[in-house]
């Protein structure tokens, strides 16, 4: 077994976002391209966000510090600490309306 600090893990991503050029920063908690399952944490600065892409998969977004906003469309869903988001199943994005850390969580598409 083993065992992970998010809340530690979380303030150190958010440290390397605030000194990025680019305002995030992303780690991998489990899983990876010989997995199914991916978790990545990530850590954005207050306006910076991730433009919108698809998916790659099922996902879900876990708040854990900040507000953030998931669009998708003409949607958009408020995120804030202890919400999960289920991403839908479609072109979205995700911006940062404060310094913020989240838990993507993806089960990737056959």
């Amino acid at each position: 077994m083993q065992k992970i600090s998010l809340a530690a893990l979380a303030r150190h991503e958010l440290a390397h976002a605030l000194g990025a050029s680019n305002g995030r920063s992303a780690k991998t908690v489990f899983g990876g391209h010989e997995h199914q399952l991916r978790q990545t944490l990530i850590a954005l600065r207050a306006g910076e966000g991730m433009s919108e892409h698809e998916n790659p998969g099922e996902a879900t977004i876990q708040v854990l510090l900040g507000r953030v906003l998931l669009r998708a469309g003409e949607v958009t869903w408020n995120g804030s600490p202890g919400d999960l988001m289920i991403v839908p199943d479609r072109m979205h994005s995700l911006d940062s309306v404060e310094d913020s850390v989240i838990l993507l969580t993806v089960v990737k598409k056959l």
